[in-house]
């Protein structure tokens, strides 16, 4: 084997290790991002849930209001109270928390633009970390942590 053809097939390597660590950072935030919008979608459930029972007691408090008992309306009435604040909350934490949840993979595309800049502007000159660019030993390593990962 040529030392051309050792190159290509050292370029090979570093791409599909280059590769193969992109997509596992895309796995994780794919994951995150379900788990995020499984968490949403059951408080979503939840405040429909405690807002159809604020409707429901607000619907027999009201019928209450004819039957002459003394505490039945106060209670009831409470607690249609209680359920609407509830459901009410659950509402406004949903979405409070889709305003302000990051994009999706935001990490992925920083660290492509990232690889892209660094394939462009590749001079083998020395990083800002004292790092040479263009050296096999300057790749993360497989105990290197992700970036943007929480450890």
């Amino acid at each position: 084997m040529g030392p051309l053809s050792r190159a290509f097939a050292d370029l090979a390597a570093q791409l599909a290790a280059l590769a193969g660590t992109r997509l596992e950072l895309f796995g994780l935030e794919a994951r995150d991002a379900g788990d995020r919008l499984l968490c949403r979608l059951a408080a979503l459930l939840a405040a429909a849930v405690f807002l159809l029972l604020a409707l429901l007691v607000a619907t027999l408090a009201l019928a209450l209001v004819f039957w002459p008992t003394e505490y039945r309306f106060l209670a009831l009435g409470l607690l249609a109270l209680l359920y609407a604040v509830l459901g009410a909350g659950l509402a406004c934490w949903l979405v409070h928390r889709l305003r302000r949840d990051p994009d999706p993979f935001a990490v992925t595309a920083e660290v492509l633009r990232e690889d892209a800049q660094a394939l462009a502007g590749a001079t083998g000159l020395p990083e800002e970390g004292g790092q040479p660019a263009n050296r096999a030993d300057a790749r993360p390593g497989p105990d290197d942590s992700i970036p943007g990962a929480v450890p």
